[in-house]
């Protein structure tokens, strides 16, 4: 059954309005190829309007949280040029950073990385990513370390110690139960390895009749279903179980690459001329919101029935419109990669970063690391002209030190 998603707004209302929140593409080339989980609400960051949508927040880690008043502390004690870092998602070798990657790491201080290539095992990717968290901390802060682990053709991280994930497809004939269960173990993997975000599930809806020709996911097996019901109820069943493990996620990639037949990683102008706003097959982002997704990735597609002048990173409709208005998700929006991606190589780098936030978005997904710093430099240099934008990116700060202060990855003294 398709719910429109004037019915999935109000869901989400009646499940996450009982208290306040704070709210990863394939992060790299696409083709590299229930049971409940109690809801911890956490308060909304004062500097954001009262949301008429609330949404949950991840589950706390182990160690007691910082209190409310640290982000503030730490949002004064970054320099501008430090908040614009972090919110930039720098892509690594999974075996480790080469030694160009950690001068740009070291040096800009990425506010997260994300693994590319292979990794050698759990054991391998804990100490290569300790080194990564030695670099890219800044007065106390901490990275998010992403990587794209949904299963099949997507999986980054293997060798000794991480399973080998089945694709979407096969996870979505389990029942809800199992595929939680499975993802609390694949996310403890990710846990002991050093990462803490999975830049997953997928929920695109593809349908049958365009799966053969559906290039980013029906091709590469990434769906749950071809019915917004089917992926919605594998993308809930996925996200508690990573919840669960304490592992961050992303539903992505809003507002779908379902009906696309191009791969935006590799071809440019791609385009939906299908999906409209309040569209059906939006339903199993709502429900990966529900279901407690730290972050929404956005779609370098567009939709030229919703924003037909922009990519829908770039766009206020989307982002604003739909994300943060129809579905009233108050947490952090992601991008697809905009650093290696064919769609957006015509747009000038520090543009992609700064027409993102201006759109309403916080973390951009660059999987060119020589790229990282002229994306913060062009952040910096808008904020030190622009007022409204400065603003903008301080909330965008805000919303990404919330997420990192809910994993534990937030020291103040």
């Amino acid at each position: 059954m398709r719910r429109p998603v004037a019915l999935i707004a109000l869901t989400v209302l009646a499940v996450a309005g009982c208290g306040d929140s704070n709210s990863p593409p394939n992060a790299g080339p696409s083709t590299v190829p229930s049971s409940s989980v109690p809801i911890e609400p956490t308060e909304q960051p004062t500097d954001e309007p009262s949301p008429a949508t609330k949404t949950p927040s991840e589950t706390p880690t182990a160690t007691a949280p910082p209190t409310k008043g640290c982000i503030d502390q730490k949002l004064q004690a970054l320099t501008l040029r430090e908040q614009a870092a972090q919110l930039i998602m720098t892509g690594i070798d999974a075996s480790g950073m080469t030694s160009a990657q950690r001068s740009v790491v070291n040096g800009q201080k990425s506010g997260s990385v994300f693994l590319m290539g292979s990794s050698g095992g759990v054991a391998h990717t804990r100490s290569a990513m300790a080194a990564v968290t030695t670099a890219a901390t800044v007065k106390g802060v901490r990275p998010l370390i992403a990587a794209d682990q949904e299963g099949g053709q997507i999986q980054r991280l293997k060798g000794a110690g991480f399973d080998r994930i089945p694709a979407a497809t096969v996870q979505g004939t389990w029942s809800s139960s199992k595929l939680t269960a499975q993802a609390q173990v694949w996310g403890s993997q990710l846990k002991q390895a050093g990462v803490n975000v999975d830049l997953a599930p997928v929920a695109d809806v593809v349908p049958s009749s365009l799966k053969s020709q559906n290039a980013p996911i029906g091709q590469l097996n990434r769906e749950y279903g071809d019915t917004p019901d089917e992926a919605g109820r594998g993308v809930q069943a996925f996200v508690q179980g990573m919840r669960q493990a304490g592992v961050a996620t992303s539903v992505k990639h809003f507002p779908g690459l379902g009906r696309v037949r191009g791969n935006t990683d590799f071809s440019a102008g791609v385009v939906d001329s299908v999906t409209v706003r309040g569209d059906a097959d939006l339903q199993p982002f709502a429900d990966g919101i529900k279901a407690g997704a730290s972050m929404v990735m956005i779609s370098t597609v567009t939709y030229t029935r919703i924003d037909p002048k922009n990519r829908a990173v770039f766009s206020p409709t989307v982002i604003q419109g739909m994300v943060r208005g129809d579905l009233g998700w108050r947490g952090v929006v992601i991008t697809d990669d905009v650093g290696a991606a064919a769609e957006v190589a015509s747009v000038p780098a520090g543009a992609r970063a700064t027409r993102f936030v201006a759109a309403g978005g916080d973390i951009v997904i660059n999987a060119k690391a020589g790229l990282t710093a002229t994306m913060v430099d062009a952040l910096v240099a808008k904020a030190q002209q622009d007022e409204p934008f400065a603003a903008q990116l301080t909330s965008s700060v805000r919303r990404v030190l919330t997420l990192k202060q809910d994993h534990g990855l937030v020291s103040c003294g």
